[in-house]
């Protein structure tokens, strides 16, 4: 393990250790701290956040695009301080800290038992989402996760998460797709963060006027084994408690191959996304290059 990496391992570690002991107010405090700061030095990350917002907003001002990011910094250490501070949280306090729209998609769904998808793009807090679910709906599910150096700060990631009563696959290695679908014909539960392909080799779509791509794995999960397909958007407000909408079941095109329905159904999700992340860019914590006009293709998405 390299240096950097230990002191990546050893940060997060922190975070879980000492965030969740503080009064809430000084961690609030804590996390807008940070954003300010981090907001200020303009590194990699936030320059790439206010470009994608320029996408996202194309007729914003350099000035509003800057007001933008800070909220955007803000939001996403918002997440952090959040997630942190998780697994401290009693039942009560986690069935109270959502409150999503239209959340009969998802029971309706569960409750006739063909399993469903729940696919999000990355704003506000998934991790949230999901212990809302499983602590509100009782409903354990399956997620994928992406392999993080160091290895121990990936075990971190697990353990936190199955810890919040999630069932996590490793993104690489092959067996995630199958054992997915056997959840899902079992009626379960699968939910994945889907708007930023990892393999390079999804699925491309017209998002915010130019193309980017996205997984592949939602639409295929749904035609494969019948399950439903829900969109899920998520948005902070001025209060403690996060917002979310669950969008209209995606259908699966009656004809076609099965490279076309999946171009369409990813495609329906992308739209979904985007008027999510329309309605509230901020905080949409996309601190990447995910447009393939912005890819180096000689080394993939970074």
């Amino acid at each position: 393990m390299s240096a950097q990496e230990r002191l990546t391992d050893a940060l997060y570690g922190l975070g879980w250790s000492t965030v969740k002991k503080l009064p809430e107010p000084v961690a609030v405090r804590l996390g807008r701290a940070i954003a300010d700061l981090a907001w200020k030095q303009r590194g990699k990350g936030v320059r790439r956040l206010e470009s994608n917002y320029a996408r996202v907003v194309p007729d914003a001002s350099p000035e509003r695009l800057a007001e933008l990011s800070r909220a955007g910094m803000r939001s996403y250490l918002r997440y952090w301080m959040e997630s942190f501070r998780l697994p401290a949280w009693s039942a009560e306090r986690v069935k109270g800290a959502f409150d999503p729209k239209d959340i009969h998609y998802l029971t309706d769904g569960l409750a006739a038992g063909n399993g469903v998808v729940l696919a999000l793009p990355h704003l506000a807090n998934w991790d949230l989402a999901g212990a809302w679910v499983t602590t509100k709906l009782q409903t354990p599910f399956t997620t994928v996760a992406e392999r993080l150096r160091p290895e121990s700060l990936y075990d971190r990631f697990v353990a936190y998460r199955e810890g919040l009563g999630m069932e996590v696959l490793p993104h690489s290695g092959g067996t995630a797709f199958g054992t997915l679908a056997r959840r899902l014909r079992d009626g379960g539960l699968v939910c994945l963060v889907a708007d930023r392909d990892l393999s390079a080799s999804g699925v491309e779509v017209e998002f915010f006027g130019d193309t980017a791509r996205m997984p592949a794995g939602p639409a295929l999960l749904a035609q494969q084994t019948g399950a439903m397909l829900l969109p899920v958007t998520l948005w902070y407000d001025d209060s403690p408690v996060m917002r979310g909408r669950v969008h209209p079941p995606i259908e699966v095109p009656e004809t076609g191959t099965r490279a076309e329905k999946t171009s369409v159904m990813t495609q329906a999700l992308a739209d979904a996304f985007a008027s999510g992340i329309a309605e509230h860019p901020e905080d949409w914590h996309m601190l990447q290059r995910l447009w393939l006009a912005d890819l180096d293709p000689t080394k993939g998405p970074s």
